[in-house]
């Protein structure tokens, strides 16, 4: 993680760079907003990146040395199947075009994406794994 906190540090610090000369020279909100707020996306990432570094120390990735069996095992339950996916994107489609017929058809739209974001956070709540 050391290597991705320099990374996004670096990148935080051009877009802090070029906000500062955005500010002087052009005086532009939208542009000015748009930089500020890429500068801390990447400043949050650094951040991130930097405290899992102390945290966890150095993980395989980041030593030349380090054979593949050290990162290998079992990564996370990747569900086979599951209909709320598609619940979930009709329901931003119906939120889509609530917002151009009118809000019954906004609310309905809200309703179904709620059930289908909620089914795919406690679809396995119950595992046992």
């Amino acid at each position: 993680m050391k290597s991705e906190a320099y990374l996004f540090a670096g990148v935080a610090a051009f877009f802090l760079v070029t906000d500062a000369a955005y500010i002087w020279f052009a005086r532009e909100p939208a542009g000015i907003a748009a930089l500020t707020v890429s500068f801390g996306m990447a400043a949050v990432i650094a951040f991130f990146c930097t405290v899992n570094y102390r945290r966890k120390g150095e993980r395989p990735e980041d030593r030349p040395d380090s054979e593949i069996r050290e990162r290998s095992g079992p990564l996370d339950f990747f569900p086979p199947h599951s209909g709320y996916p598609p619940v979930t994107g009709f329901g931003v489609a119906l939120l889509a075009v609530g917002v151009v017929y009118g809000l019954w058809l906004f609310l309905i739209g809200f309703g179904v994406t709620m059930a289908g974001v909620l089914g795919m956070v406690f679809q396995f709540a119950g595992r046992d794994d």
